[in-house]
Order: C-alpha cells, then sequence, then structure tokens
C-alpha cells in the first residue's frame, strides 16, 4: 500500500505548551496517554474494589488457618 505524506497546521499556543513541558513532543504525547491508561485502570479497580477486598480478605483467611 503506497504511502502518503500529509501536514497540518496547529495553532501556535497548543506547540509552545508541549515544547515548555517537553521539548520531546513525542515523549509529552507518550505520557498524556500514560495518564489516560492509568485513569482508566484505577476507575476500572475503583469500580471493582469491594469485590477485589473480599477476596483479598478470604485468601489471608485460608493462609491464617494453616498457620
Amino acid at each position: 500500500m503506497p504511502r502518503n505524506k500529509t501536514s497540518i497546521t496547529l495553532p501556535e499556543q497548543p506547540l509552545k505548551y508541549m515544547g515548555r513541558a517537553n521539548p520531546n513532543r513525542s515523549a509529552h504525547l507518550a505520557r498524556l496517554e500514560k495518564t489516560r491508561r492509568e485513569a482508566q485502570d484505577a476507575e476500572i479497580i475503583n469500580a471493582n474494589a469491594d469485590r477485589l477486598n473480599r477476596e483479598a480478605m478470604d485468601v489471608l483467611g485460608y493462609q491464617s488457618a494453616s498457620r
């Protein structure tokens, strides 16, 4: 499949912000994506916290009983 090169024009302000936050724009965007994924993971864990805590307590109960 042939590839085409494309360019876009962005307002100056976001580019200044990205350059100030991190001179490597790719690293900055990767950090933003990592932050988004971590927030999504925390949301999933929090939504299941009660069940996960019950399971952890159950496992701890087995460990205590075997001593």
